[in-house]
């Protein structure tokens, strides 16, 4: 009678023992499918914009920086080499991208808890890029039919630690979304950036920037002392581009009023003009 009670009782715990088990298999492929669902639209994030002007190398950086995913740091040195260079010779000032130990650095220089933060809230804010695509696509068909002769560049975006807004050579053009979070975000208050700077730091200037620079890069000032007027002359071209006046100054104006004085001129004669 004991031995068929003891049976029972041994087969009852059993049961609940099997149950727990069961649970906890549950659970334990349920996270495991998040994580891989997790990952799944990590990888296509990295693929998912091949049609788009503009190229989205800042999410195989996220990636690799985020998750140290070796896979993601080959995508960016097989599919973006000029861009890799570029980020940790010129922008990082890390060293030489065939150091041996480059990517160490690389990886480790991006584990500061005010850079993983930047990656986040890059992430967060530009997981769209559809309008911002589509108004540079727009910006350079009509840059190219107003200064006739004009390539666009090669058009990227990149996290490169609160340094260069706006990279350009090479026939790239490289977009650094850290310094496009927001004029109220806190660590551009933090790090003392002026109001003025930072009612530019925002989604709205990215194309205005990117023309601007560009632009820069095709017509250099020929001489400093005149490089106030010049900048004028390159603002008051960013804003025939983009049909709406962004910037506002007085050597624009001057720009404009050189253009009205002098019916005609074009464009690339006023980016060119000495006087």
């Amino acid at each position: 009678m004991f031995l068929k009670e003891f049976l029972v009782i041994l087969q009852g715990n059993l049961t609940e023992l099997t149950l727990i088990v069961q649970k906890i298999y549950i659970i334990l492929i349920a996270v495991m499918l998040a994580c891989i669902g997790c990952e799944w639209h990590l990888r296509s994030d990295l693929t998912a914009d091949s049609e788009s002007f503009v190229e989205r190398y800042d999410r195989a950086e996220a990636f690799f920086l985020t998750t140290g995913d070796f896979s993601a740091l080959q995508q960016m040195q097989t599919r973006y080499p000029k861009q890799t260079r570029r980020l940790i010779e010129d922008v990082l000032q890390l060293g030489k991208v065939d150091d041996a130990h480059i990517n160490v650095r690389f990886y480790s220089f991006f584990q500061d808890s005010t850079l993983q933060k930047l990656i986040a809230e890059v992430g967060e804010q530009y997981r769209d890029m559809n309008d911002i695509d589509k108004q540079l696509t727009d910006a350079f068909t009509r840059l190219s039919d107003l200064l006739p002769g004009t390539t666009p560049p090669v058009v990227y975006t990149q996290i490169g630690s609160l340094d260069q807004s706006i990279v350009v050579g090479d026939g790239l053009l490289g977009i650094s979304l850290d310094k496009y979070l927001g004029a109220d975000y806190p660590l551009y208050v933090k790090y003392g950036y002026t109001e003025r700077q930072r009612s530019m730091m925002t989604r709205e200037f990215i194309v205005p920037d990117c023309l601007g620079f560009y632009l820069l890069s095709l017509y250099p000032a020929a001489d400093d002392s005149l490089r106030s007027v010049h900048i004028g002359r390159i603002q008051y071209t960013v804003n025939q581009v983009l049909n709406r006046q962004v910037f506002k100054s007085e050597y624009v104006e001057q720009a404009q009023q050189k253009m009205e004085a002098n019916k005609g001129m074009t464009l690339v004669e006023l980016l060119k003009s000495a006087k």
